[in-house]
């Protein structure tokens, strides 16, 4: 399989590693791959106005994901994670990201998220309120689809 593109994914973020990022193997810890995936879903979420961490009605429990590694980030490399919607349900969204070392055609990184949104309270299933409907959709799009 050939990793995709930055231009692949219609929204961008840029982040950075971090000192503590690192392993005793001298590259970025698998664990922060998955950490860097949250961020660029969730702050996508939360500046589109469609996330409340703290009092929405609606929240979105990962209940699947996955990576796979294609070349090594370290610290203090400048990342942009890329971000696209690849299939939208009635309850459910999966995000693919892309991670990206500064200046790097390819990805260091692909994976993604399944997020099923639930009621706070109960921690049921709930269908996407219209404005996150909205929000997933205008990433939503090939090569994933």
């Amino acid at each position: 399989m050939t990793p995709e593109t930055l231009a692949d994914y219609p929204h961008t973020l840029p982040l950075t590693t971090r000192w503590m990022d690192n392993d005793a193997y001298g590259h970025v810890n698998n664990v922060i791959y998955y950490a860097l995936f949250d961020t660029v879903v969730n702050t996508y979420l939360i500046r589109a106005g469609v996330l409340d961490v703290q009092r929405g009605p609606v929240i979105g429990l990962v209940v699947e994901s996955g990576c796979r590694y294609f070349a090594p980030l370290s610290y203090p490399d400048e990342v942009t994670a890329g971000l696209r919607v690849a299939r939208i349900g009635t309850s459910s969204v999966r995000y693919e990201i892309g991670l990206f070392r500064s200046g790097e055609v390819q990805p260091a990184a692909t994976g993604h998220f399944v997020h099923v949104y639930v009621d706070r309270e109960g921690r049921r299933p709930t269908p996407l309120p219209p404005a996150l409907r909205a929000a997933v959709e205008r990433l939503a799009g090939p090569p994933g689809s």
